[in-house]
């Protein structure tokens, strides 16, 4: 008999938690799960879930609406309606389905699933609070995925009606007429994309300098044209929402970035605050066993996301994964953390290479990229003395775009010319979100731009679009 309880516990049921609670259980551990709050965490029932089925539902709507795209093919539509709570119907019906999926699949493997509050008691040792009192489990080694929450910045308030995050959003328990977005990232892209779709006037608020900063610059340049131009879309950049008050109207108070001057005052219907996320990390114990969660809140972690303390000595048997850590806030990324540890668990040490891990924007069109943008690319070619190249292909040049009458769109590859690795790939165009991870697989297994030249792509098919990249790369002195 083992000493302990369980071989793994594991606090948090989010993605990241459920894939380690699995691959867990295939290599013959016996595991248990802490979840406090929803089986799924942030990605099942309010995150990525949710999102996509209100974006799937709200692109039929925009889709069918466009009657100068849909006439240009041959095809005429009515009126088209569509019933705001059946959307949001479908958006829960999803979410109850992946969520039911999930602990039926973790019950059919045998995944102990214990209702509470998880946090650290001691080395190998997890307290549980619930609504009966306290107990406490012992487990060899503990794994925490506690997730995060939407960052509200200060002097925001939240109301959850008026002013609200994504948590609320996703339910879709109305649609504003004028409803402002304070952020520019994945968030307010993709509700930007759901509002303006159902009729609603948009005010988009930035505080960096650029619209969609964390994208490449030239894909961000030309995303503008087609997700935020031709729509019911007023931007502001470079300003802060400093202050966002409830009511009827909600007031927000929009200060220069620089100067730190109040420049307006603006009254909308409603307001969406998607500004980021931050970690769930407090009252779980760690500051008691000599944790610095620092100012962010972060979870320190190694290479092998063993938690490490203030001194930078690690705690033996207790790991960490997913949004929590800081790394990539992610649910694939969390997936993959959560195998690597259960990998190094079964002494099989196994580590996460975060620079080949994509990400997408389901925007119509869709966003995504893997890797470096072209200024980040070109930095760190300067500080280790190696040049930068990239090559840009475009939708419009592709048969199946063209026959979709989707030709807005543009892949990009960043690459180094003496090696021909691929350092970034990133496209704007449809069915983005899948395309990019052919270029994150290439990046994943460091195959040179040369060699990917000659892989064979069904034609016609928009998969073509980074054939023809990777061919004008090789062609450009890759690997010459």
């Amino acid at each position: 008999m083992s000493q302990f309880d369980y071989d793994l516990v594991i606090i948090g049921a989010g993605v990241g938690g459920h894939g380690a609670a699995m691959h867990a259980v295939s290599c013959g551990l016996k595991t248990a799960i802490v979840e406090a709050a929803d089986m799924g965490g942030t990605c099942v029932n309010r995150g990525c879930i949710p999102s996509k089925a209100l974006l799937a539902a709200s692109g039929k709507v925009r889709e069918m609406r466009d009657t100068k795209h849909l006439q240009a093919m041959g095809v005429h539509v009515g009126d088209v309606q569509f019933d705001r709570q059946a959307i949001a119907d479908h958006a829960n019906m999803v979410v109850t389905k992946q969520r039911e999926g999930l602990v039926g699949s973790l019950k059919r493997i045998g995944v102990d699933i214990i209702n509470g509050w998880g946090s650290v008691a001691e080395a190998q040792k997890v307290k549980v609070k619930t609504d009966d009192g306290e107990r406490f489990i012992t487990a060899k080694d503990i794994l925490l995925a506690p997730g995060s929450i939407p960052f509200v910045p200060p002097g925001a308030e939240v109301d959850g009606k008026t002013v609200f995050t994504s948590d609320h959003a996703v339910h879709l328990e109305s649609l504003p007429e004028w409803i402002a977005i304070i952020g520019s990232g994945y968030i307010g892209l993709e509700f930007a994309d759901v509002y303006s779709a159902l009729g609603c006037e948009i005010t988009m608020i930035e505080a960096m300098d650029t619209l969609m900063p964390t994208f490449d610059p030239d894909i961000a340049k030309v995303a503008k044209r087609t997700l935020l131009d031709p729509r019911d879309i007023e931007t502001y950049k470079g300003v802060f929402a400093t202050k966002i008050t409830p009511g009827s109207p909600v007031t927000i108070e929009l200060t220069d970035a620089k100067t730190k001057e109040v420049i307006d005052v603006l009254e909308v219907d409603a307001c969406l605050i998607a500004t980021g996320r931050i970690p769930v990390a407090k009252n779980m114990g760690l500051e008691d066993i000599g944790v610095d969660l620092g100012k962010r809140g972060f979870v320190p972690v190694n290479d092998h996301l063993l938690v490490t303390k203030a001194d930078g000595s690690t705690i033996p048997n207790l790991y960490a994964i997913g949004d929590a850590t800081g790394k990539l806030m992610l649910a694939h990324t969390a997936s993959a953390q959560g195998m690597a540890v259960v990998e190094t668990i079964c002494g099989r040490p196994r580590t996460v290479d975060y620079s080949t891990i994509p990400a997408a924007a389901f925007t119509h069109p869709e966003v995504s990229f893997v890797g470096m943008t072209e200024p980040a690319a070109k930095e760190k070619g300067k500080e280790e003395g190696f040049e930068v190249k990239s090559v840009r292909t475009y939708f419009k040049g592709n048969a199946k775009a063209i026959a979709e009458g989707e030709t807005d769109g543009i892949a990009k590859l960043i690459f180094r010319p003496d090696t021909g690795e691929i350092l970034g790939a990133h496209i704007f165009g449809l069915h983005a979100a899948d395309l990019i991870q052919e270029a994150a697989n290439a990046m994943s297994q460091k195959v040179p731009v040369t060699e990917l030249a000659f892989s064979v792509h069904t034609h016609p098919t928009l998969s073509e679009v980074l054939d023809e990249a990777f061919k004008r790369a090789a062609g450009a002195g890759a690997g010459h």
